[in-house]
């Protein structure tokens, strides 16, 4: 059997994740090359200096093609950042066959009837995912072939800044690279590291990296929220360098060395870390992570819709992202929120640096090869000439088979 070649390129704030691939129906995915490099020119998750970033991507790239041995001619991008916005819509149509049965082209008209929803110049639909439909009023899994009068389609639809996204398109094509597809970082991180019961039951990841934590809601098995907070691990690591009176640089290296969010059960109020030219309390650092992760916490809660988090998402909190490695995180989180906490890793995987891709920092860049397999044709994006609704559409038609 043919395996067929994949590859993805996470762009974050602190690092820039390539992983080259092969999948078949047989084995799955199997991990041929990984690139890791430094991010630069990258600011809260959006491009802020397209050479810096060029780059970052450019080694990550070469370090993977290394490894893989073969070159890297297009890849799955994933994308996130504060312009990203998300809704559920809606949309009804008559069945007006003399047969009453419901056929492809209805579907496809009630997609196109949810799928229109009113746009600033400046944004564009990224996404649109459907997460049920009912005929007669009553939910159904899958509509075509069966009789009744009306046709319901409730869908998702993740909107970005053309100019952001564009702005990091233009970057990837300028190393030769095509893309296949854009993907919602928090889509993908749910999917290489969320159970099944999970996602029936009501769960919230929380993708928590250096300049955002993405948050998605999966509840019932589809897609209830998304969204982007524009508070991770580069505020922590500000609030340190403003309140503890160091440079940003040296307050990054006091967060890795020594921060955590628990209390130890005796502790010295006393204790400084770090060396003679830049020791600081470590009561202070600790307390001052916790009131910004404390924060970032209370946002993610402000993402449920009306209710109390152990209503919408009894399967609780699952962490994940490089800010989830913190010390202390799970465990404070679950006692801050009083719902279950646990940290997301990727799991399951074979071929080559699997067990530097089984950490929470790693879910995103897991996830993006996770997804594309999976949910071909959920995504929607075109620089130049815009495609008609209907060829994308006819895609989401696949997702309903």
């Amino acid at each position: 059997m043919m395996k067929k070649k994949i590859a993805a390129i996470d762009i974050g704030t602190t690092k820039v994740c390539t992983i080259m691939g092969t999948v078949d129906s047989a084995s799955g995915l199997r991990i041929l090359g990984v690139g890791v490099a430094p991010s630069r020119g990258i600011e809260k998750a959006l491009v802020a200096d397209s050479i810096k970033a060029r780059e970052s991507i450019r080694e990550s790239i070469l370090k993977a093609q290394v490894m893989a041995g073969y070159r890297l001619q297009s890849a799955y991008i994933g994308v996130t950042g504060r312009h990203i916005t998300s809704m559920n819509n809606k949309g009804a149509i008559a069945i007006s066959h003399r047969d009453t049965q419901v056929r492809e082209e209805d579907m496809r008209r009630a997609l196109e009837v949810a799928a229109s929803v009113r746009l600033q110049p400046e944004q564009k639909v990224l996404h649109i995912i459907p997460r049920s439909y009912r005929l007669d009023g009553f939910e159904v899994k899958n509509p075509i072939g069966m009789n009744g009068a009306e046709l319901e389609v409730e869908v998702h639809i993740i909107i970005a800044s053309t100019n952001s996204v564009q702005d990091l398109t233009k970057v990837i094509r300028g190393l030769g690279v095509s893309i296949d597809d854009l993907i919602l970082e928090p889509l993908a991180s749910a999917e290489a590291v969320l159970y099944e019961e999970e996602k029936q039951a009501g769960v919230l990841l929380a993708d928590m990296g250096g300049g955002t934590t993405d948050v998605v809601i999966i509840r019932d098995g589809s897609i209830l929220h998304t969204g982007v907070i524009p508070a991770a691990g580069h505020y922590i690591t500000m609030d340190l360098s403003t309140g503890l009176g160091l440079s940003y640089e040296l307050a990054e290296e006091m967060k890795k060395k020594y921060g955590t969010l628990m209390k130890a059960e005796y502790e010295d109020p006393d204790r400084t870390v770090g060396d003679d030219g830049g020791s600081v309390s470590f009561q202070a650092l600790r307390e001052i992570m916790q009131i910004r992760v404390q924060e970032i916490i209370r946002l993610m809660i402000m993402n449920l819709p009306g209710r109390k988090a152990g209503v919408v998402v009894p399967a609780g909190l699952v962490l994940t992202g490089g800010c989830a490695n913190i010390p202390g995180m799970v465990e404070f989180v679950q006692k801050f929120t009083d719902v279950p906490v646990r940290l997301g890793i990727p799991a399951g995987l074979t071929g080559v640096s699997i067990e530097t891709l089984k950490n929470p920092a790693y879910a995103t860049s897991v996830g993006l090869l996770l997804w594309a397999m999976k949910n071909k044709g959920t995504s929607h994006w075109v620089d130049n000439q815009p495609k008609g609704l209907r060829s994308l559409v006819g895609q989401l038609l696949n997702l309903f088979r």
